[in-house]
């Protein structure tokens, strides 16, 4: 018969088992959990880093419709499968046409339902020419959407609101900077639209030597650039919806104004080219006359004027407008884009900077109301490129 100290070891012994046990056990569910919320996490950082790479992506195959769809934006957009694989990719490629959600959905096929849609803009919500991109994310079967921007315009916007009440996952402003520098021209005038204030987006470009002359003291300008630079300009015009240049511009060097391809033929698609012609000087004859591209003389009879009886380009901006432009490049020349600035009606500088000096001739940009330094006008640089033997430099004014 056990000893009572003997059966109070084995109580102790067998309650410091128990109590190991019991203490492993928990360690045991602890390492789990802890091994759980790991995955839990690394998986949520992959399916993370998944989405962003794939909005990057979009924003690049948005840039594909740059100049092409206008009124509507450029948008890109991929769908991911429950995976997180790439199994769907499209965007916007012309007015009309599909939208970026539609195509990358036709790509996915069954493969979009339980997936994912990565998308530049939040999707439509409205029935146009084609019909709401949201509802046909919804019937596709798409459980979660990831939008940078939320889409400004108040007849299409809504479309995170009604997948989110089908009981999709919506998240926004994913890689938002990129998405909103890749459609600055477009959210910009939307939004100015919204506001009462319908005007595109406006890119001064010029060409000039290091000195700031567009010309010598003679008047010759041919070319002050190299071909490279040139070339690059071809680009930048067949990603705009108009080409503005001044009447004086047109009298002197009577410019064609086209988009142009690499072998120099014309392009598919040419830009509106916008005369500024106060009194209607431009002659019958001139190039820009011809049919290679539309083309609207805006004369102060037409467009309005101010009290020096010379165009009211505020309303020269509302007429383009109207007429479906929402990202312009103006071209000349220093006197007009003296007065875009002045009205401060410049959102984006893109200037080309050749490795020459002059000493005298034309400025490329003549007055633009600014008497003191503390006057000038301030610009962020965003990019700066060497092309050929010249610099493109392009910026944004401050405080815009």
């Amino acid at each position: 018969m056990a000893s009572p100290a003997d059966s109070a070891a084995s109580i102790a012994a067998r309650d410091s088992a128990a109590s190991i046990a019991a203490r492993d056990s928990a360690a045991s569910i602890a390492a789990r959990d802890s091994a759980a919320l790991i995955a839990a996490r690394d998986s949520a950082a992959l399916i993370a880093a998944r989405e962003d790479a794939a909005m990057l992506r979009a924003v690049a195959l948005a840039a594909r419709g740059l100049g092409t769809t206008s009124p509507n934006p450029v948008v890109g957009c991929v769908i991911l499968d429950e995976s997180g694989e790439i199994v769907g990719e499209g965007f916007h490629a012309y007015a009309g046409g599909p939208h970026a959600e539609v195509r990358a959905l036709a790509a996915a096929g069954d493969r979009a339902q339980g997936g994912t849609a990565v998308v530049t803009l939040e999707p439509c919500n409205h029935t146009g020419r084609t019909g709401p991109c949201s509802q046909a994310l919804i019937s596709a079967g798409v459980v979660r959407v990831v939008a940078g921007v939320a889409d400004p315009n108040p007849v299409a916007k809504g479309g995170a609101e009604a997948l989110r009440s089908a009981g999709v996952d919506v998240e926004m402003g994913v890689r938002a900077a990129e998405v909103h520098a890749g459609n600055i021209a477009w959210l910009t005038a939307t939004r100015r639209a919204a506001a009462g204030d319908p005007r595109p987006f406006v890119i001064w470009k010029f060409a000039s030597t290091m000195d700031g002359r567009s010309a010598a003291l003679d008047g010759t300008s041919q070319w002050i650039t190299s071909p490279d630079a040139r070339a690059d300009v071809q680009e930048l015009r067949s990603t705009v919806d108009a080409i503005i240049v001044g009447v004086g511009t047109v009298l002197a060097d009577d410019p064609h104004l086209t988009a142009r391809t690499g072998a120099g033929a014309l392009a598919n698609r040419q830009p509106i080219r916008v005369i500024v012609d106060s009194a209607g000087r431009t002659p019958d004859d001139a190039r820009v006359r011809d049919g290679a591209a539309r083309t609207w003389v805006a004369t102060a009879a037409e467009v309005g004027s101010g009290t020096d009886n010379r165009v009211d380009l505020r309303k020269l901006g509302a007429g383009m407008f109207e007429r479906g432009c929402r990202r312009v490049l103006l071209e000349g020349g220093p006197t007009l884009a003296g007065a875009f600035l002045r009205e401060g009606l410049v959102d984006e500088v893109v200037g080309y900077l050749a490795p020459k000096l002059l000493g005298a001739g034309p400025a490329a940009l003549a007055t633009a109301g600014i008497v003191t330094i503390a006057e000038a006008i301030d610009l962020e640089l965003i990019d700066v490129v060497r092309v050929g033997p010249d610099l493109r430099i392009t910026a944004l004014p401050k405080g815009r």
